[in-house]
């Protein structure tokens, strides 16, 4: 839990995970041996019947093939029979508490058949797009781990465990919520002797400095943690499951470590929690829908029954507009939230985009004013050098727009500052009546890593960089910035409507809310889409062709002319009308699990 108790709690796991590995391959097994100092163990997984054992180094054939590998990711089953993934390159991001922490930057995915012959042509197809689909997530930039350190778990929730905690190993202890690969590693958790090769693995963003204020060094991290607990991409994925899971739910933590002292301010953002939709259909903003057919309280309750466990008091800042397709959003937020009645959880909404309008960029401070009070009373976590926890942070804002991306992140970080400010006051590190704004160096060091957040967060879920980064990253809003972001919604819009099917299909696949059934008769790959999919936009291209072709090469009269113009052009604007009032047919739509089923 985030926020009782004042026992020290160890921040490393006692067995943490092995280090060294090396993959050595046979026609029979994989084998993969510890080579940590000291270690002797050797996992053999059976390309047959694919039973995962312990063994030791003497039991590995000479003739196998070996190659140095970072960790195992998991196995999945696909079409051709199970895989296994191990991570074959890794970046050192920094220390935390002079534990090594890594960014997994190259994966392999190996077949335990060691041929294909057993399939179809169809089968073969098949699992080669569930192939690309795991590749797809692979690649996708933001997938940390430690061998010795939890990157699960808050600075808070880790003092406040029990010895027994202390005693289990990393995939034991992690959050459930934040481990992206818990599905891979299944088989490996109903098998406690072989967890020390089982590797949890975080998704997000994680930034870690050593800075400089007045001559006083001090260690400043931002950890991102993305949910894994309704995940998906931007426009298939909104609002809450029956279980109160919100989309896109991310915790930042940002941690200073000063002379053995340790501070943390944690915040949460996820998507509206009831349950509402907004499919893409071709529109640049498709309308949100609000369900009629279910109960919103029970979803709403649940979401902040287990957010009040988690971290205690909820500040709900609720950034959305209060006009236009966004306006009913805000409405029943704020409704329900009375309804809840719940002293524990508090609501603020801000229009952010009618207050900032015209590079008003000066107006956030309105809404810093309004929750400065409420900032003060939840306080921050802070553990001194003896190990001795001096306060605990006693609530959390939980920061929302409509993606919970761009507007969200401004608001974090100016949070996030006035945190900091707080803290290295408290610890020594500012003089009194010192800003961290004219700290130069520190402060550009602060602002990318909030830009360079946005852009994890925002690339995970809608496919691009983050919006209105330039105000994160220079402290005002440019025209230059004005124009990439134009050009970053271009492609949203591209990615959204023509190529987020596959990746939600990637993201349920990966997590395993989608399984492949060997023995599935009709592929959901295979859905032969209508007539009216190809038909339309070839008759389209063809009209708007003949259009141009004609004002190019008149006809003996203006009259002729204009007649042809004025027909194909009206031939291809119809079709243009057709394609965009049936939208939905048109995106890239998931296929592996029915997303109005799940809304």
């Amino acid at each position: 839990r985030q926020r009782r108790g004042s026992r020290r709690g160890a921040m490393a796991a006692t067995a943490g995970a092995y280090e060294n590995l090396k993959l050595h391959i046979t026609p029979e097994k994989f084998y993969v041996e510890a080579c940590d100092d000291g270690a002797d163990d050797v996992l053999a997984i059976d390309r047959v019947s694919t039973e995962v054992t312990l063994t030791v180094k003497k039991d590995v054939p000479p003739s196998a093939v070996t190659r140095p590998i970072y960790g195992i990711l998991g196995t999945i089953r696909l079409v051709a029979g199970s895989y296994l993934i191990v991570i074959t390159k890794k970046k050192k991001v920094g220390e935390c508490f002079n534990h090594a922490v890594w960014k997994a930057t190259d994966f392999d995915i190996l077949s335990y058949k060691k041929t294909m012959l057993h399939l179809t042509d169809l089968q073969l197809q098949d699992n080669k797009a569930f192939l690309a689909m795991l590749s797809h997530i692979l690649n996708v930039d933001g997938f940390y781990f430690s061998t010795t350190y939890d990157l699960t778990h808050t600075l808070q929730r880790l003092a406040n465990t029990s010895p027994e905690f202390q005693e289990m190993s990393l995939l034991e202890r992690a959050d459930p919520r934040f481990v992206w690969n818990g599905h891979l590693l299944r088989e490996f958790a109903a098998q406690p002797e072989i967890h020390r090769f089982a590797l949890p693995v975080m998704h997000g963003f994680i930034a870690m400095h050593s800075c400089s204020v007045n001559g006083k060094y001090f260690d400043w991290l931002l950890i991102s943690r993305r949910s894994c607990f309704r995940a998906g991409v931007r426009y298939y994925v909104r609002g809450i499951d029956s279980e109160g899971h919100a989309a896109n739910f991310v915790e930042t933590e940002q941690i200073v470590h000063y002379n053995g002292s340790k501070a943390s301010f944690v915040q949460t953002r996820g998507s509206i929690p009831f349950f509402w939709s907004q499919r893409p259909n071709l529109k640049y903003k498709p309308k949100p829908q609000i369900s009629k057919v279910v109960n919103h309280m029970d979803g709403f309750q649940r979401h902040f029954d287990s957010q009040i466990i988690s971290y205690g008091k909820q500040m709900i800042v609720n950034l959305v507009n209060q006009k236009g397709s966004e306006k009913p959003l805000e409405q029943t937020f704020s409704k329900m939230v009375n309804s809840l009645g719940n002293g524990m959880v508090r609501y603020i909404a801000f229009d952010f985009h009618k207050e900032c309008s015209r590079m008003r960029w000066d107006r956030l401070q309105l809404l810093m004013d309004q929750l400065a009070e409420q900032q003060d009373e939840f306080s921050y976590f802070l553990v001194d050098s003896d190990g001795k926890v001096v306060t605990q942070q006693e609530g959390i804002f939980r920061s929302n727009c409509m993606d919970c991306l761009d507007r969200t992140n401004v608001i974090q970080s100016l949070l996030a500052r006035r945190s900091l400010q707080a803290q290295l006051q408290r610890l020594g590190v500012l003089h009194v009546g010192q800003r961290i704004e004219e700290q130069a160096e520190f402060e550009k060091i602060y602002k990318n890593a909030w830009a360079d957040n946005a852009n994890a967060c925002a690339k995970q879920y809608a496919g691009t960089g983050a919006l209105k980064t330039d105000y994160t990253r220079t402290g005002k809003r440019t025209q230059w910035g004005l124009i990439m972001d134009g050009w970053n919604s271009l492609i949203r819009y591209y990615k959204n409507n023509f190529s987020d099917g596959f990746r939600q299909d990637a993201i349920d696949l990966f997590l395993g809310n989608y399984s492949v059934d060997e023995v599935e008769s009709i592929s959901p790959l295979h859905i032969q889409k209508d007539w009216k999919f190809l038909a339309l936009p070839i008759i389209m291209v063809v009209a708007f062709s003949m259009c141009i072709i004609c004002l190019l090469m008149a006809g003996d009269t203006w009259t002729e002319t204009l007649a042809y113009v004025l027909f194909w052009g009206t031939a291809s604007f119809g079709t243009l009308a057709i394609i965009f009032y049936n939208g939905k047919d048109f995106v890239d739509a998931p296929k592996l699990v029915q997303k109005e089923k799940m809304d």
